[in-house]
């Protein structure tokens, strides 16, 4: 079966979607109505910024939704069986398989992306990524340390991202190093996201996705809270709310896929994070970039 898989945050790049805008009339048509939809000509950023433009949460979001679901929706040959993505992603795998309307996904990830921000404010909170250590060692010392940390990406064995309060974070670093980790090293994220301090940022959210209207996918999404496939929307809706302040279940989802069926994993969107994470969950899984 073929996978369809779209990027999270951190994959943007400058220059993003500009040959999707120039070679598809669908793609520039897409575009210009999304400049409509924020209110900004987001298509100036992804095309023309810097990184650091590109990095300011109300574009990265955006901008890696937009080029994530253009470059899928533009294709003859998009004919998903199953669809994932991490994070972000979910929300393009979502428009790309037909459960939202494209201008209700960028709304709704606009929306995401300054409660999440509003949220960063509120707590001095980041992330760190943490290899070489066994999941199970990385949630008993996140247990072990006071106040909020814990564990936010599984994103592949041995690569497991943590978030929470910055003192926090810092004490389960030191901790993980003397456990064993390789590294456990802090990110530059502007907060902790997928993890509790996203509870305004998730109550927020909760309100725009039950008054959006979804329909029921041509294919299952894997999704992030619990890395099942799923059709019925009310399932669909209520595990998207969940996943502000939950953690990103990356592992999971590619190896429930696998043993679902899937023979090729497709990444529609900026760069390669996705396959390279895919390889080392199972060597053998093929992988390529949907161009």
């Amino acid at each position: 079966m073929h996978a369809f898989v779209f990027p999270g945050q951190g994959a943007q790049f400058p220059g993003m979607g500009k040959d999707l805008f120039e070679n598809s009339e669908l793609g520039r048509s897409l575009f210009n109505q999304a400049n409509d939809i924020l209110g900004y000509a987001i298509t100036d950023v992804m095309f023309e910024g810097s990184e650091d433009d590109l990095k300011q949460t109300k574009v990265t979001q955006p901008a890696v939704f937009l080029h994530s679901v253009i470059n899928a929706l533009v294709k003859d040959n998009f004919a998903p069986e199953m669809v994932a993505g991490h994070s972000l992603g979910e929300f393009s795998a979502l428009v790309a398989a037909g459960a939202l309307k494209f201008e209700d996904g960028l709304s709704l990830v606009f929306k995401r992306a300054t409660a999440m921000q509003k949220a960063c404010e509120l707590t001095p909170s980041t992330m760190a990524a943490v290899l070489g250590l066994a999941d199970e060692i990385v949630e008993q010392v996140c247990q072990e340390v006071s106040g909020v940390v814990v564990p936010a990406n599984y994103n592949c064995p041995g690569q497991l991202v943590i978030s929470g309060e910055v003192k926090a974070v810092e004490e389960a670093c030191e901790k993980l190093k003397a456990a064993g980790a390789k590294r456990a090293l802090l990110l530059p994220v502007g907060g902790a996201f997928h993890s509790p301090l996203m509870e305004p940022a998730r109550e927020e959210l909760a309100t725009a996705i039950e008054q959006t209207v979804f329909s029921t996918p041509k294919c299952p999404i894997y999704q992030n809270v619990d890395a099942q496939g799923h059709t019925d929307i009310a399932e669909i809706k209520d595990n998207l709310i969940k996943q502000l302040t939950a953690p990103v279940k990356w592992t999971q989802i590619v190896q429930k896929m696998l043993a679902d069926g899937a023979s090729l994993f497709s990444e529609s969107g900026p760069g390669k994070v996705l396959q390279g994470l895919i390889k080392k969950i199972e060597r053998s899984a093929e992988v390529e970039s949907f161009v």
